[in-house]
Parts: C-alpha cells; structure tokens; sequence
C-alpha cells in the first residue's frame, strides 16, 4: 500500500528533513503543492484531505489553521509545532517514554511533535518522576547547547554569513526571562509541579545537542547511586531502538571525559548519561536537534502509526 502524504511548510528546517528522509521510500506517494500557492489555504485544505499523513512543519497559529482546515477525519495529522504538545487530545510523540506513549501514538489521528530541548529533558526527568526517584516540585535546573541549525532560516542564515560578528564565534545563552516555548511541555511531559530554571545555548556548529539535569543525592526521594540511577535508565530504555542509556560516567561509549554535543548529527538516535558523585549527579541526553529532536522523532512516529518498522527510513 502506498500513503500519501502532505508536508504542510516543506521549506523549513523540519520540513525539508522530513522530505528528505522520504527519498527512498516506495511506500510513500509525496503530494507537492504548487509553489506560488503554499500560501493559499484552499489549496493547503485540498492536500491536507487528500492525503493519509500530512506533517505540519509551520508556525504555531498556522499549525491551527491547518488542523481547522482538515475535514477528512481518515487524515492523521503529525504536528511538529508547539501549539499542540500539551494538548490532551493529541498523543505526545516520544514512544520511548512509556508503554502507554507508544500505544496512544499508534492509534491516534493527531500526534504531537515534542521540542527538540522538551525531548532530552523529558528523557531524563520522567522516568525520575515516575519511578518516584524525585518528587515532582523537585527544582530542578536545566542547561542545554544546540547547533544553530535549531534557530531557523534566519538563525541558520546570520551563523553561515561570513562577515557575521564576532557574537557568533561564541556560545550565546538565551530565553533570559525564564521564559521559552519548550518550557509547558518540559513541565507538564516530566509530570513536574513547577517549570525548571531553564539555560539554553545556541552555539557555533549546525546540529547535534546536549541537554544536561543536576541531581543532589540529599534532594532524592528515593536514594540512588550514580551507579543505581545508570541502571534504572537503562531499564527504562531496555527495549528502545533509538534511545541507548549508557553505564555509569559513560566508560562504555566515552573516549575522554568529554560529552561533546554533536557526534550524533544526522541520526535518530539519543544517548543517556549519568555522571557524578555520591553527592551530586549530572544527567545528560545527547541526540540531533534535527533528528530525535525533530524530522526523525516526526518520521518515527508515522511509521508507528503506519504499524511498520519504527525505523523505516531512519
């Protein structure tokens, strides 16, 4: 059987990802709107019902417009934007947090995309929060480094211009009011009763992250050692595809007592770290802002929605 299936904002970051990733697929029959009209919401509503899948790579009040332009109710519908991850009628599309993420997944008709900082974060404080390692007003403060390529066309743009400033040479933090679009999922996805402090960079490479928690040991609810903690993730990962929980310190993927951010551009895969001391833990998950992070976490959900392999294409 071939799926048709409609990029809604194939041009993005995201989009042209996820267009890219169906290549070389002969069970996908792509339905291309007309350039001059990508604007034009009779025809976007014309592919959207015509399609099986459509992915919605745009801003958020554009992503409403589409899902209210949709009157097929065959049409399931892959939301890469903000406006719906914490919208209880739409599946949250991380599989691997839980039994219960895979199956609302495979049997909605809308999914949302989480962010791609929301994506390491959760896959760090869930399965701290479920397992009752911490409580849930737990206060946690967040740091994370992504590649510029999460910025967009026009970050994307100021960081390739070669007579750019010399800002762009250095790591750059930003959302200084505490305030940032990811932050309602991060809270709500953990299961936290408060938002953490949150610390994102954007820094001088294309794609690759790292989003990193603290953890005191005296703060735990139930108390684990680094060594202990290493294990629970990877329990709670044992039968991911994609997402590797690694032993304590990292000894069996780290080379150096580094964990650089980018070493997994262009796959859709995350790593786990747990690293520290009786005192004080750092848990880190590395992943693609661009691949779990965004087209391939996207991808992966519409294969299980499909019913086939999760890594088809991937």
């Amino acid at each position: 059987m071939k799926y048709k299936v409609f990029i809604d904002g194939k041009d993005g970051t995201t989009g042209l990802k996820i267009y890219e990733r169906f290549q070389n697929r002969d069970d996908i029959e792509l339905l291309l709107i007309d350039e001059e009209k990508r604007k034009d919401s009779a025809e976007r509503a014309k592919m959207i019902n015509a399609s099986d899948f459509t992915f919605l790579c745009l801003p958020d009040a554009a992503s409403i417009e589409a899902v209210k332009l949709c009157t097929n109710p065959k049409v399931r519908i892959i939301d890469a934007s903000t406006a719906h991850r914490t919208n209880d009628d739409w599946a949250y599309g991380f599989p691997e947090l839980s039994a219960e993420h895979r199956s609302r997944i495979q049997s909605s008709s809308r999914v949302a995309g989480p962010g791609c900082y929301a994506s390491g974060f959760a896959s760090l404080v869930y399965p701290l929060v479920k397992n009752g390692i911490i409580a849930p007003d737990y206060p946690i403060v967040c740091h994370a480094v992504s590649g510029y390529s999460g910025a967009g066309k026009k970050g994307i743009a100021q960081y390739e211009d070669p007579n750019r400033d010399i800002q762009f040479k250095s790591p750059r933090l930003y959302a200084l009011t505490q305030e940032h679009k990811h932050l309602p999922e991060m809270q709500k996805v953990s299961g936290l009763a408060y938002k953490p402090i949150f610390d994102p960079y954007v820094c001088d490479y294309y794609a690759g992250m790292t989003v990193s928690v603290g953890i005191h040991t005296r703060l735990m609810k139930k108390k684990l050692t680094g060594e202990q903690l290493a294990e629970l993730f990877k329990e709670h990962y044992n039968s991911s595809r994609f997402v590797h929980a690694a032993d304590f310190m990292g000894t069996d993927i780290l080379t150096e007592n580094f964990i650089p951010s980018n070493t997994l551009a262009g796959t859709n895969n995350m790593q786990i770290f747990v690293c520290g001391n009786d005192e004080r833990l750092v848990l880190t998950s590395r992943f693609d802002n661009l691949g779990k992070g965004a087209s391939g976490a996207a991808v992966q959900c519409m294969n299980i929605m499909m019913g086939i392999d999760e890594g088809t294409g991937l």
